[in-house]
């Protein structure tokens, strides 16, 4: 008895002491293997108060922070407005801000499928979109995963970033460069879709909203608010916007038309051609595609993902060639049908959809 009782003042020794260095879930730890040992009143009230503690302690961490922010009123006075975040949505957009590409801010490896991609997408769109997250940071957070999951659900765009990394990305100006040493990750939506028409095209309209954001010149993210209080100094402007916004488009289709004769070639084909003339098959369905000769010494991207493509690619053509094999037995039935002709009518019911039967046997694989 007596040595239990030592051993249990020990127990409540190292409690205390890592009460003393707010490790309260340590604490609790040797405080109950005190009272197993020796139960006194001295362990029972460490006990509430470590328990007790450990309560606070989770309520602070999940409490949001408020920060105070000054905004000067028409009279010149100041007010102050709180705004409210927690610390994991902080935490969600601080982890953004080191990322290094766009693999890392999605959570996902190189060898990620497009579903995947997508999936992550949406796990983290909701967590911060900037109608609820309101964390410093979260609105260019939020561009950021919509870039990469832009990027990386696009082949082309994707094969490009495989093979020239997020260096492309940093060909800014040299001031920039000297100045930031971390990947600018929301450049892209400037000249293509925004982050928003990204999100709602996830979820269908987006998620519901007392106000929204709106994009203007430079980047910056408001407030639907804050937009209406610009809305008469807009409309002063509004001829000289249409003047500038013309000319932008016109620079846009130029862009688009020169852009055009620069576009590289696939890198395989579905079809046999003096371009494509090495025969390959995929490892998985044991579909043909054909590459050029210089395949193997050119191409340095993941050719396992590449052959994923060429299954998705050639199955939904199969899809497409089913359907309209469909549709035309169908419209000769009909036209049969409709001229009391017999004999059209059995050939139209043996026309064949071999674009059918391909597919069949793949979904029995």
């Amino acid at each position: 008895m007596d040595g239990n009782k030592d051993e249990a003042e020990r127990c409540v020794d190292l409690a205390e002491r890592y009460i003393r260095e707010k490790k309260f879930e340590d604490a609790e730890k040797f405080i109950r293997k005190a009272q197993k040992l020796y139960p006194t009143q001295k362990t029972d009230d460490l006990l509430t108060k470590v328990t007790n503690l450990i309560k606070q302690n989770g309520k602070s961490e999940s409490e949001p922070t408020i920060r105070k922010r000054h905004t000067a009123n028409k009279d010149g006075s100041q007010s102050q407005a709180t705004v409210e975040y927690t610390k994991d949505q902080l935490e969600a957009v601080k982890r953004i801000k080191k990322c290094k590409d766009y693999y890392e801010i999605l959570g996902v490896s190189k060898d990620a499928t497009d579903s995947d991609i997508k999936k992550a997408y949406k796990k983290l769109a909701l967590q911060l979109h900037p109608d609820k997250n309101k964390a410093p940071g979260a609105a260019e957070s939020f561009k950021a995963i919509g870039n990469a999951v832009a990027i990386l659900t696009d082949v082309e765009k994707r094969k490009q970033y495989d093979l020239y990394g997020p260096e492309e990305e940093r060909l800014q100006s040299s001031q920039a460069r000297q100045t930031h040493t971390h990947y600018n990750y929301t450049r892209g939506f400037e000249a293509d879709i925004t982050a928003e028409e990204l999100f709602n095209m996830f979820f269908g309209g987006g998620i519901p909203q007392q106000e929204f954001y709106m994009r203007r010149t430079g980047g910056r993210w408001m407030r639907q608010q804050e937009t209406q209080s610009q809305s008469s100094h807009s409309q002063q402007a509004n001829g000289y916007t249409t003047f500038v916004q013309s000319l932008l488009l016109l620079l846009l289709i130029l862009i688009s038309m020169m852009s055009s004769f620069f576009i590289s070639d696939p890198i395989y084909s579905l079809h046999h051609s003096a371009k494509y003339p090495i025969a390959k098959k995929t490892q998985k369905l044991n579909i043909p595609y054909f590459v050029k000769e210089n395949f193997h010494t050119e191409y340095q991207g993941n050719v396992l993902r590449l052959e994923i493509s060429v299954e998705e690619e050639y199955l939904l053509t199969l899809r497409q060639d089913c359907y309209r094999e469909k549709n035309y037995r169908d419209a000769m039935v009909w036209k049969a049908r409709s001229f009391h002709d017999t004999d059209m009518y059995e050939k139209a019911k043996h026309i064949e959809t071999p674009s059918c039967i391909k597919l069949q046997a793949f979904k029995a694989q």
